[in-house]
């Protein structure tokens, strides 16, 4: 019988250690988070559904969490050709047609718009995204500015908004580029 009892006493030690390896690290007792840390998971995901004016789909962009960092990889369909300014706004909204609900560009560090700009850029700050005469485009981008998942997703949550004109990466507070012209609210998945 007692080789029975050690093969059980083996079996149940080696899977607290498999459970235990598999948990992520926590802060001590009594010691907070940095503000602005990002405490996601690496993985971990929220999409926009994008929406023109009228309500039809046009696409989608997925943030998604890797190391401590957040990308974004936008794919479009039925937007009009042309360069169009896309950015991260601050509040999770898109009331339409105008989408002015969404706010301003996701900016928690208070710097000035572009990726040009001389001062900075803000959080929610991309590249153009080039459509083509097909309608279609797509844009794979890792946001700078003091950007987290955390911040993507607070009490407010946050929208992303392509707009109607080529974003100039210089002139604040949007680069001059023009009406929003499509809409989603980032929702985790």
């Amino acid at each position: 019988m007692r080789p029975h009892f050690l093969a059980a006493l083996g079996l149940t030690i080696g899977l607290v250690a498999c459970n235990n390896s598999a948990e992520q690290p926590t802060a001590p007792e009594g010691v907070e988070t940095p503000a602005g840390t990002d405490t996601g998971m690496a993985g971990e995901q929220a999409v926009a559904s994008l929406q023109n004016a009228e309500g039809q789909p046009v696409g989608t962009a997925t943030a998604t969490v890797s190391g401590d960092v957040v990308n974004i990889t936008v794919a479009v369909q039925n937007v009009p050709a042309g360069q169009h300014g896309v950015h991260v706004h601050m509040v999770g909204r898109c009331d339409a047609p105008s989408f002015e609900s969404a706010g301003g560009h996701w900016n928690p560090t208070e710097q000035t718009h572009g990726l040009e700009g001389p001062e900075g850029q803000h959080a929610g700050d991309m590249p153009n995204l080039a459509v083509g005469a097909d309608g279609t485009g797509s844009l794979d981008y890792q946001l700078q500015g003091g950007a987290t998942f955390a911040g993507l997703m607070d009490a407010d949550g946050s929208a992303f908004v392509i707009h109607a004109g080529q974003d100039d990466q210089q002139t604040d507070p949007s680069g001059e580029s023009g009406g929003r012209i499509a809409c989603g609210v980032f929702a985790q998945g």
